[in-house]
């Protein structure tokens, strides 16, 4: 599903349908609580490994957090885990709050 690579910018990312692609947000509970898209499962970085079977790495997966290095990290931990469709969200909720203002920035 993401062939133009593991990079998507806000405005392909706020195009995903929750409905056929994982959103995975990897921050913490509080930074959830700020902001978050919709659809969006909460599994922070640091749970992942006894988490990751939440997650079906049969089915694309997206995934974000703050700026961006978070989620990057999380897609190494999950295609070490054998899940091939993965993409993140460069620039994090942070660069898609500046495309859609309904997601507050902090």
């Amino acid at each position: 599903m993401f062939e133009a690579g593991p990079h998507l910018d806000a405005a392909a990312f706020r195009s995903l349908d929750p409905a056929l692609v994982q959103i995975l947000d990897v921050r913490e509970p509080w930074e959830y609580d700020r902001a978050h898209l919709s659809g969006a499962l909460l599994i922070p970085l640091g749970d992942l490994a006894d988490r990751v079977g939440e997650l079906d790495p049969n089915r694309p997966l997206a995934a974000y957090c703050h700026h961006g290095m978070r989620s990057l990290q999380a897609l190494r931990f999950l295609k070490g885990a054998g899940f091939t469709d993965l993409a993140h969200l460069a620039g994090g909720i942070d660069a898609y709050s500046r495309l859609d203002p309904s997601v507050p920035r902090y």
